[in-house]
């Protein structure tokens, strides 16, 4: 077990964990500026972007690249300097880092070493884009980014079904409509919104059904990062008619039916069939590659 306070000792040194504008650059809190300003160097998802903002507030604070091909090279660098008493921000190109952004690892690595981690709170597309979905707040599961591979986004969607909670997805403009068909083919009709351009002078938010939607993006030219916010099941049994289809068939069955029907591969079959019957991947895979011999 590790407990942090955080604002026990002012002179530790600390990993601050730092949301910047996702549009609109005067989101950024005081208290960000702040910290951007006295740190010893801001790790960047991209170094080009973040030095506009910082040139932006006339800030001089060192830069250093901390993206998802460097990550990895640069952690054991950027937790040494925590350790050796210089304080380090990481900042995603826009939003809360570690969100569908690199971060978590820097994070969990800083835990690991019992370093002090501050997150500052700050702009977040995904929230901003529920609230004013007028869909419920009251309970959402965030997703972030769905798989682009059909087979392999329409098996999440599958197991995404029967939840109750609002859904959260980010979207970019070349996937858009292939993923709103997809959501129509395995949830079904719902009410949806999209969110656009958040925060900026082309903000947008489209509200309705799956199926207007869909059509709405398909008469449209579509720019911009996109927050998909879907409604949850309004079923009260939401897992019953997902169920009844594989009920009587043995496990050999259940992935022989997803390899001749849905086209999977062996491998995406026994992950569905898995998933599907709430069972350890690995005994599935005993069962079809060895057992069914």
């Amino acid at each position: 077990m590790k407990i942090q306070r955080s604002f026990e000792d002012k002179d530790k040194s600390v990993l601050y964990v730092v949301p910047t504008p996702i549009g609109n650059l005067e989101d950024i809190t005081y208290r960000a500026l702040t910290i951007l300003q006295s740190v010893s160097i801001i790790a960047a998802e991209d170094t080009r972007n973040t030095k506009k903002l910082l040139n932006h507030f006339d800030i001089s604070t060192p830069l250093i690249s901390f993206h998802e091909h460097s990550r990895l090279s640069r952690m054991e660098q950027l937790v040494e300097k925590v350790e050796n008493g210089e304080s380090v921000a990481i900042v995603s190109d826009a939003g809360m880092p570690a969100i569908s952004d690199p971060g978590y690892e820097l994070v969990q690595k800083a835990i690991d070493r019992d370093l002090s981690v501050v997150v500052l709170p700050g702009a977040n597309a995904a929230l901003c884009a529920l609230v004013g979905s007028g869909l419920s707040p009251k309970e959402f599961y965030f997703y972030g980014f769905l798989p682009r591979k059909k087979k392999e986004k329409e098996a999440e969607l599958q197991r995404l079904k029967a939840l109750k909670a609002t859904l959260l997805f980010y979207e970019s403009p070349y996937r858009i409509k292939d993923t709103l068909k997809a959501i129509h083919e395995q949830l079904g009709s719902r009410k949806l919104a999209i969110a656009r351009e958040l925060t900026k002078r082309f903000e947008e938010y489209v509200r309705g059904t799956t199926n207007e939607l869909i059509s709405w993006a398909e008469e449209n030219e579509l720019k911009g990062e996109f927050c998909i916010v879907v409604e949850g099941t309004t079923s009260d049994a939401p897992n019953e008619e997902a169920d009844l289809w594989w009920k009587s068939l043995s496990v050999m069955e259940h992935v022989n039916q997803y390899i001749e029907e849905s086209g999977f591969s062996s491998k995406e079959a026994i992950k569905q069939t898995a998933a599907d019957r709430k069972m350890p991947k690995r005994e599935v895979y005993q069962m079809f590659h060895v057992d069914g011999k």
